[in-house]
């Protein structure tokens, strides 16, 4: 086993070559993100005119969801406990069929640009819209954008020691510029170079811990055994877990009790997977149905690996660097990470500055700057979609094309600002384990939310109090256990429990308890209340998807101002005009270009151009745009995409039957045991 804090952490000529060329590469494809013509239109900002394919649909899917918060909170969880931590990631392998196969088609059929603008049209009303608009907005600050800024930050400080918050501000300006910039089409081709980049990089530090560690069996023996030197006397800290190597544990004893993973994380997550803006966004800007069902089906092949390239090297990291990374004392977590806490999170870059040869650090900064800024543009693009299409529309019911642009993209230094000040707070309690934090959060105030998206689109009983008043409920519920559970941290290794009852229950259970007293609490109320109008059931559940008929909200006049959200107006196309019309447009191009020969205006212009609100005089008139609406599929296709649907789901359900099993012999105890063909670390 080696273990030196005295590691070079400097970079090399090759390793800033190598950030450069990363750099270049991305302002290539964010270049050519620019030039596409409908940037200056709220479908083409924020849902890249919905021409994308499969695979870079796929690709920003992957990309969206797999940010530096993995690479450092997975990798630092599977070095603390195991590989129980793959299991958050294995359940996305179906729930990504979910969206694709039951949710995606309902959201397409009801004509939404945004997941809380559906709300809107099933229950009618717009309390619901905005609360989940303004609960999506907290949640991508306290559980995405802060931790993405803080992880990323931490990886860059650890490999070569440049100051967190100094790091913070240059990520944030590369990410706010693509942002700003391109809309959705820019994040989406971004998103496909950054696939390609984290996938080298990761395999090579795959390749390279294993050859370190001795292969996979080796490394399931010498986990067990990676204890660090320097921790209390007649005690388990700084022990890994009995059950590290099995991935749904005991109900009772252990930290992923397998019936609260699958009846309440599993409800939990399907917020995320199957009625999150960012994740719902990238699938609505797929040209078809099919198209989008190709793009989940190709995002989870990769979602399988990320287990393999992240988990396995986070506990290959505590074999190879134990005194580092599970130190367990404050005088030493302070030593090797500057933590009094724990050292896991240090798990990923620790490997790479300790496996890593001179020149290729570079690559892996650029790795995990690829993480970020996938992350974090997938995100600001989707939060700033349900700002201005969801919540400024309240506040200016007639906004034109400019000025929603506008507000959108404004919206995202805020959202930054905001974020860059919850960074000290999570650095106080996330204790030690960064991803364990995010599934906390996630586990207090997504039930609710998943369950009322489920029962929407399920059940068409349900009414517009039963989904308010089971959410409010939820909220209250969630918000006071979230409070206790940070005002009370997890006791030390070696000091004894004091909690409540209540905050020592597994988070995990109580989602569980949570979403499904939630459902209870709608079900109950919708039942002892007036059904919702029938008008409201045409296109907004999965068993009515297919109704042609005319919504009375679809029905009334549109003027030819009016906002792509207006509260009464349903979503089509303005852009008829006559002969007459089209050449008197003409001409007041002409008169316009004219007028622009001057610098002052032409720089006007050239800014303009370049954030995407250079509108044409009849822009304002093209506000609303038809949306996506065909749930036609060639038969052929639709039958091969049910096939590849079956085998994913199988391999998902597969790979948490295999990881459940023990591989440790009976009767053989691996803390002490090593086989004889497995050679010993130099």
């Amino acid at each position: 086993m080696e273990d030196s804090t005295d590691v070079n952490k400097g970079l090399i000529i090759w390793d800033y070559v190598a950030i450069i060329i990363y750099l270049v590469l991305n302002v290539i494809v964010g270049a050519y993100s620019l030039c596409r013509p409908n940037r200056g239109s709220i479908s083409g900002y924020f849902l890249a005119g919905r021409f994308m394919w499969w695979l870079p649909v796929g690709a920003s899917l992957f990309a969206s969801n797999i940010g530096s918060e993995h690479f450092i909170g997975m990798a630092g969880s599977g070095a603390a406990g195991g590989i129980g931590i793959g299991a958050f990631n294995n359940i996305s392998i179906i729930l990504l069929q979910l969206m694709s196969w039951v949710f995606l088609p309902v959201f397409i059929a009801s004509r939404v640009h945004t997941v809380p603008e559906y709300m809107s049209k099933r229950f009618g009303g717009r309390r619901i819209q905005v609360y989940l608009a303004l609960l999506s907005l907290l949640l991508y600050i306290f559980t995405k954008i802060s931790v993405d800024l803080y992880s990323g930050a931490l990886f860059i400080n650890q490999a070569v020691q440049w100051d967190i918050y100094g790091s913070i501000m240059v990520l944030l300006a590369l990410t706010a510029i693509f942002t700003m910039t391109g809309g959705l089409a820019a994040v989406i081709y971004t998103d496909t170079l950054q696939l390609f980049i984290m996938l080298g990089g990761a395999f090579y530090v795959m390749y390279k811990a294993f050859q370190r560690v001795g292969g996979y069996e080796a490394l399931q023996y010498r986990y067990m055994q990676a204890v660090p030197e320097h921790r209390y006397a007649n005690s388990t800290c700084g022990l890994p877990r009995d059950d590290a190597w099995i991935m749904l544990r005991d109900p009772v004893t252990s930290d992923l009790p397998w019936p609260a993973f699958i009846l309440g994380q599993t409800p939990a997550a399907m917020w995320y997977w199957c009625a999150d803006q960012m994740m719902i966004q990238r699938a609505l800007a797929a040209k078809s149905l099919s198209h989008a069902k190709g793009a989940t089906l190709f995002a989870s092949c990769i979602k399988i690996l990320p287990f393999f390239l992240i988990v396995l090297p986070g506990m290959i990291s505590r074999t190879l660097f134990p005194n580092d990374v599970a130190c367990v004392l404050p005088e030493e977590c302070l030593r090797a990470c500057g933590s009094l806490t724990s050292c896991y999170n240090s798990a990923y870059p620790r490997l790479v500055v300790g496996i890593m040869p001179p020149g290729l650090k570079g690559v892996m900064l650029a790795v995990m700057l690829a993480a970020l800024m996938s992350d974090l543009t997938s995100i600001f693009n989707s939060a700033s979609a349900i700002f201005t299409l969801d919540l400024w529309p309240r506040v200016r019911p007639r906004a034109g094309t400019r000025e929603l642009l506008i507000v959108g993209k404004l919206f995202i230094v805020v959202l930054v600002a905001v974020s860059v000040a919850w960074v000290p707070i999570i650095e106080e309690i996330q204790s030690g384990q960064l991803f364990i934090y995010i599934q906390k959060v996630g586990a207090y105030l997504s039930p609710p939310i998943a369950c009322v998206y489920f029962m929407a689109v399920v059940w068409g009983r349900m009414n517009e109090r039963g989904a308010f008043w089971s959410l409010m409920i939820g909220l209250v519920l969630g918000g006071i256990r979230m409070v206790l559970d940070f005002s009370y941290p997890p006791p030390k290794c070696n000091e004894e429990e004091y909690r409540p009852y209540l905050v020592q229950i597994n988070f995990m259970y109580f989602a569980m308890f949570l979403f499904w007293f939630t459902l209870l609490t709608a079900v109950v109320i919708s039942l002892l209340t007036d059904p919702p109008e029938s008008y409201m059931m045409i296109r907004t559940t999965f068993f009515t998807r297919m109704d042609k008929s005319k919504r009375e909200d679809e029905m009334r006049t549109i003027p030819i101002t009016t906002s792509p959200n207006h509260p009464d107006l349903p979503l089509q196309t303005l852009n008829h005009h006559t002969e007459k019309e089209e050449e008197e447009e003409e001409e007041d191009e002409a008169k316009i270009k004219v007028k622009d020969c001057n610098w002052p205006t032409r720089i006007k212009n050239y800014c303009l151009w370049l954030f995407g609100l250079q509108i044409s005089s009849t822009g304002d008139k093209q506000t609303v745009e038809m949306v996506l609406t065909s749930l036609d599929e060639d038969p052929c296709v639709r039958r091969g995409l049910n096939a590849m649907l079956v085998v994913m789901v199988s391999i998902g359900v597969g790979l948490f039957a295999y990881f459940t099993v023990d591989p440790f012999p009976a009767g053989v105890n691996p803390r002490e045991y090593l086989p004889e063909y497995i050679t010993p670390l130099q």
